[in-house]
């Protein structure tokens, strides 16, 4: 016989545990169905600000102090010499007003598996194995067929489905959703590692995040995940790796030495810790999202590009979108009980639209990017990194204003690249 559950997520990363635990605090129950076994693998270790602050609300803020993550201060980014370079510091919106807070950096493995096993501890269910095929009845999702570790199918019935699946992108590669249209980045290839012996800097900002920009699309990352240990990478059009016929850690030696002046003097006596790694041709977006029965979170419906490390952003923010959404449902305060979720679509993605418009510019329109940051409308700015970018009072921002009509000039028909 079929499982029910209120709600049924799958993927048991930060978007999947995330929802579950917003959901938990609401007073509904959820299971999260997970073919990998934790701790695993992954990148986007950096936190924005509201990431943090999403954290603060599950309460998982003294857990992280207690396992010491590095504590990030900022994001300074260098340019194309490294002798240039801008400040983003991490701040809150209090009253109104920015004032300095802190957040995270973490080695996603050990991150991943911590919110996992929290949210289990606080009474939610797993399902260890793997979402096969969406149930439907009609045109509503009402469940998922999965697969044990041991081969058993089983049905897990639910009233809502939550793909919380991330770059698996459960519905869409199941034809429930899309289709996946390719992001403006998709044409890229992150090669990374983590290594120690890299040079930080002093004092309080030895563990923030430092960008090292080369050329459009090309550019290098530095995130210390712990009192050691950094994640280095690099992204660059798939191209230009392809025509080095280096391996990957071939390839990633030469560019920590030829990238950036300063990624190479903060990287002179560096030791590999891992082997090089990549991801190529993550950029894609799905236009509609939800539907009756389902709807999506993070990038398992969206993936920009991760120089300014927000996907745990979009994970934490739409987790917490989507289990109010949910409550609104089952609480019969719907706006639309017909298409309830629609209003999350359109708030979710107009947030995401933000973040794509800010790195078009900033790729696009480099010295201007570079001064709104730095003079002309840095508290917007920082806005933005921080993950300030729902609601009407972002898309009237003032930079973003600006930026939109820099990327105009360009591209007059903005739909064909995405959303501006």
């Amino acid at each position: 016989m079929a499982q029910n559950y209120p709600v049924v997520i799958v993927g048991g990363g930060p978007a999947g545990t995330c929802t579950a635990m917003f959901l938990k605090q609401l007073g509904i129950q959820s299971i999260i169905i997970e073919k990998e076994k934790f701790p695993r693998y992954h990148i986007g270790e950096s936190f924005t600000g509201e990431t943090g602050g999403q954290l603060r609300k599950l309460e998982m803020g003294p857990l992280l102090d207690k396992f010491e993550y590095p504590v990030k201060l900022g994001t300074t980014v260098y340019g194309q010499t490294g002798r240039n370079s801008f400040h983003i510091p991490v701040m809150a919106r209090v009253d109104g007003k920015l004032t300095p807070v802190t957040t995270w950096q973490a080695r996603r493995s050990d991150f991943d598996d911590l919110l996992l096993k929290t949210a289990l501890e606080r009474g939610v269910e797993m399902f260890p194995g793997q979402a096969v095929t969406p149930l439907k009845e009609g045109e509503r999702l009402v469940g998922v067929r999965c697969r044990s570790i041991e081969g058993i199918e089983d049905d897990i019935r639910g009233e809502v489905v939550v793909d919380c699946s991330g770059q698996g992108t459960f519905l869409a590669n199941r034809g429930v959703i899309g289709p996946k249209e390719r992001g403006n980045y998709d044409w890229q290839i992150a090669i990374f590692s983590q290594v120690t012996g890299a040079i930080r800097d002093e004092g309080a900002h030895r563990d923030d995040t430092l960008i090292f920009y080369q050329k459009r699309d090309h550019w290098g990352w530095f995130i210390p995940i712990d009192k050691e240990i950094v994640s280095i990478g690099i992204v660059t059009p798939a191209p230009y790796f392809k025509e080095t016929k280096l391996s990957k850690m071939d390839f990633l030696k030469r560019e920590m030495q030829t990238l950036n002046e300063e990624l190479t003097r903060r990287t002179k006596d560096i030791q590999y810790v891992e082997e090089a790694r990549s991801i190529p041709d993550y950029s894609y977006w799905v236009k509609s999202f939800v539907g009756k029965g389902y709807l999506c979170v993070g990038d398992s419906h969206r993936f920009i590009d991760p120089i300014f490390s927000l996907g745990l952003l979009f994970a934490t923010k739409e987790a917490q979108f989507a289990a109010e959404a949910i409550h609104q449902l089952f609480s019969g305060k719907a706006e639309n009980p017909d298409d309830p979720f629609k209003p999350y679509e359109t708030y979710a993605d107009l947030g995401q639209g933000v973040i794509q418009t800010m790195l078009d510019c900033f790729w696009e329109w480099p010295l201007p990017f570079q001064r709104y940051a730095y003079q002309t409308d840095r508290d917007e700015i920082i806005d933005m990194f921080a993950g300030r970018i729902y609601g009407e009072e972002a898309q009237q921002s003032v930079a973003l204003g600006k930026m939109r009509k820099l990327l105009e000039i360009k591209h007059p028909n903005p739909s064909e690249q995405g959303h501006y």
